[in-house]
């Protein structure tokens, strides 16, 4: 694990986690390009890495919940209260339903399709027609938004179930989570902010147990003193600080403008990213 490969996979993590462009469409890019000029795997699946993979998850995860500390807080409150007075009637405890109902339905999709995911990291060519993909759910989401006069803040059932489950189909490499969820709220006539705020509270349920907890399974902890905790700490730091910033200055470019240019990106990354492994790799 050398400095540079944590930095750089840190600021992959980081930013791509939350901005609606795929995180594990961007990791497929990178290691396929970094085997493709260096004939050389750039993770060969030790337990250091997956160590190392947990921990930009984490970094990001923390990133999340510092950010979002006093919603959290607050919601966690409230769905207790709720549960104690068996009333859900208030916005806040009403949101932790829906994130859990969310989190259930994403598991429904992703689960079944984990296998498929797995197959699909070894075919680059494959994730960038998905990359392109996500690109027109963003068009086609905002295209629909501006034809919706009024939008709303207010979260229910049915939006938190189809936004569960587009973050589900979101488990296939280069279908971006934070895209996918976001584009279905906005489809659904919640306003961008909105959307935003809630995909990333959908997302910390499903980093931790997808992402933390799984993995740590296959680990074997007698190995870990033995790591380059150097590089693994800077790979964490990266990937927080790149994560905190990404949520913060995203949360204030939804407010003021659409995701047409995150769609334009996708549309470029995927078309390149298609050609050249499936006609010149």
């Amino acid at each position: 694990m050398h400095l540079l490969q944590a930095v750089l996979m840190g600021l992959i993590q980081g930013l791509t986690e939350f901005l609606p462009v795929s995180s594990s469409g961007h990791l497929v890019l990178t290691s396929s390009l970094y085997k493709y000029f260096t004939n050389n795997e750039f993770m060969l699946g030790s337990g250091e890495e997956v160590f190392f993979d947990i921990i930009l998850h984490v970094g990001t995860l923390l990133a999340v919940l510092i950010f979002f500390k006093d919603d959290i807080i607050k919601i966690t409150k409230e769905f207790v209260n709720a549960c104690i007075k068996k009333d859900f009637s208030n916005t806040e405890a009403k949101l932790a339903l829906f994130i859990l109902i969310g989190t259930f339905f994403t598991i429904l999709i992703a689960y079944p399709l984990k296998i498929v995911s797995e197959k699909l990291i070894n075919l680059p060519y494959i994730v960038g027609i998905f990359i392109f993909i996500t690109g027109c759910i963003l068009y086609i989401s905002e295209f629909m938004s501006e034809k919706i006069k009024e939008k709303t803040d207010k979260m229910d059932m049915k939006k938190a179930i189809l936004i569960g489950l587009a973050q589900g189909f979101a488990s296939l490499p280069g279908i971006s989570r934070s895209g996918s969820t976001i584009s279905t709220g906005v489809f659904l006539g919640l306003d961008r902010v909105t959307c935003a705020r809630y995909s990333f509270l959908l997302s910390i349920p499903i980093i931790i147990g997808a992402s933390m907890f799984y993995p740590v399974l296959e680990l074997d902890l007698s190995e870990i003193a033995n790591y380059n905790w150097i590089s693994i700490m800077t790979g964490f730091f990266v990937s927080f600080v790149s994560g905190f910033l990404c949520v913060k200055y995203f949360l204030k470019f939804l407010a003021k403008h659409s995701m047409k240019v995150f769609a334009y990106y996708c549309w470029v990354v995927g078309a390149l990213m298609f050609i050249f492994f499936k006609f010149f790799a």
